[in-house]
């Protein structure tokens, strides 16, 4: 009879203890047992207290082994795969250290290449947001009238008999002479003889709706600087609507205007404001001024003795004080310089002022809505000092501004990019009283815009417009450079 042998383990259970078949006193391994006698019936003596004996064929037998080895190839198999990982954590934790050195090391030079090439590009005279450059896609949000129609339009003169704001009066040294008690009472040392001395008291009387109202709005003093040729300033009075720019301090370059009519050409100037800073440095890129005093179609007007150190307050007074510097202007448009306009003028202002019933349409900002929010983002963005922030905030809250995302309907936060107005003694007021909150506290005029139109009650006819239809109106390049500050 053939037995497979098993003993009994210290433990008491059964134990494996290579496994034999015995056919009498003869001893041989399994195989060879089984290609002896691969019909036979055999008996499993299992070596306990007892004994029993389970009839199985070959196969049973082929069965029986094929486990047996399965188990100790999976044992063997987990014991190499702990091994591996063991071995895998150790070469981590080793080199890990090179790997991270080396990905600074690519990223380092990757960052100076960038900058290289951006130094590279401003010095030749173009920026990597031109390929922004000259595109005409046709308007997503901005509602313009079909091409033929442009062709026909023209400026509405519109009479608005129900304003209770009639004439606007600008203060000038002549007849109201400034003293050193009224610019220490200011608190500022950006007051000058560009924008006259505003106390806190003509602040507040500033805010009062009369018929006829006097208000500080720059060009106080022959002597306050933003100086125009005799010849520029013949040819500003010549313009019954207009789109305008400015760059100072060497700053941006001049992007032609695109997608305007043959209507809008004959009817609407187009004007660069610069100073000599900007007009050298254009003119090292090539960009000269014809004998008439264009580039392409914008019409250069060189600025001299600007009267503040800080180039962005320079640039609010074309920006917000277009009544002044184009006193029979009718309608204007700004552009900002990092920005090329790519509408027709006569068709933006049926879209967005006459369509509508409007004097005034400005973009809503982008990303917030609360004056006190944008305080801490400009903060945050190192746009101003906190100091200064400090002040402007403190004073509109307690003058009683609200923290509402929304005034009279409206969004409470702009963005300035491009304002387009009709020039109206309402609207005239409204950028006279915005200017010089700018020259009280901040460059930042989104802070002081919710303030201005919550405190002038009587200017509701404004739209303010999506920024997708900001951006429907012009190609944004960004800034090329950063405006040289004045000594």
């Amino acid at each position: 009879m053939q037995h497979i042998s098993f003993r009994e383990s210290k433990e008491g259970s059964p134990k494996l203890n290579r496994p034999e078949i015995r056919r009498g006193c003869d001893v041989t391994s399994p195989a060879a047992a089984i290609n002896r006698s691969p019909a036979f019936s055999f008996y499993i003596t299992i070596m306990f207290n007892n004994s029993i004996s389970i009839p199985v064929t070959d196969n049973h037998l082929d069965d029986f082994y094929a486990k047996i080895g399965s188990r100790t190839r999976r044992k063997r198999r987990k014991s190499e795969l702990r091994g591996g990982s063991d071995r895998t954590c150790k070469q981590i934790t080793r080199w890990w250290p090179i790997f991270l050195f080396n990905t600074a090391v690519v990223l380092f030079i990757l960052h100076a290449s960038k900058i290289r090439w951006r130094s590279s590009s401003t010095k030749l005279g173009f920026h990597l947001h031109e390929t922004n450059l000259n595109r005409l896609d046709a308007p997503r949000c901005l509602k313009l009238l079909p091409p033929e129609e442009l062709q026909r339009l023209d400026l509405q003169l519109n009479e608005y008999s129900s304003v209770p704001i009639k004439k606007v009066i600008y203060v000038s040294d002549k007849d109201m002479p400034y003293d050193t008690n009224s610019q220490q009472e200011s608190g500022t040392t950006r007051f000058n003889l560009f924008t006259g001395y505003q106390t806190l008291k003509q602040r507040e009387q500033s805010f009062e709706v009369n018929e006829t109202l006097s208000v500080h709005c720059g060009f106080y003093s022959n002597s306050g600087g933003f100086t125009i040729s005799n010849e520029d300033k013949s040819y500003l009075q010549t313009c019954k609507s207009v789109v305008s720019t400015c760059a100072f301090g060497g700053g941006d370059n001049l992007y032609q205007p695109i997608g305007m009519s043959n209507t809008s050409l004959q009817k609407v100037c187009y004007v660069a404001f610069w100073d000599e800073i900007t007009l050298a440095t254009q003119e090292q890129h090539g960009h000269i001024i014809n004998k008439d005093r264009f580039i392409g179609k914008w019409r250069v007007v060189i600025v001299k003795n600007l009267p503040f150190k800080d180039q962005r307050l320079n640039g609010k007074i074309p920006k917000m004080l277009a009544h002044r510097l184009f006193p029979n202007a009718r309608y204007s448009i700004w552009v900002d310089s990092k920005s090329q306009f790519r509408r027709d003028p006569l068709g933006v202002f049926e879209a967005l002022l006459w369509r509508s019933k409007s004097v005034f349409a400005i973009s809503e900002h982008g990303a917030r809505s609360s004056v006190y929010d944008e305080a801490k983002a400009i903060v945050e963005k190192n746009k101003a000092t906190p100091e200064e922030v400090e002040v402007q905030i403190t004073q509109y809250h307690r003058d009683g501004l609200p923290a509402d995302k929304r005034i009279d309907g409206k969004k409470a936060l702009n963005e300035a990019s491009v304002i387009v107005r009709e020039h109206t003694p309402v609207t005239n007021l409204f950028m006279c009283l915005w200017f010089n909150e700018v020259v009280r506290f901040t460059s930042r005029d989104q802070l002081s815009f919710p303030y201005v139109l919550w405190r002038l009650k009587v200017l509701r006819n404004i739209n303010m417009f999506p920024v997708c239809t900001r951006r429907d109106l012009v190609n944004s390049m960004g800034h090329i450079r950063k405006a040289k500050p004045l000594g």
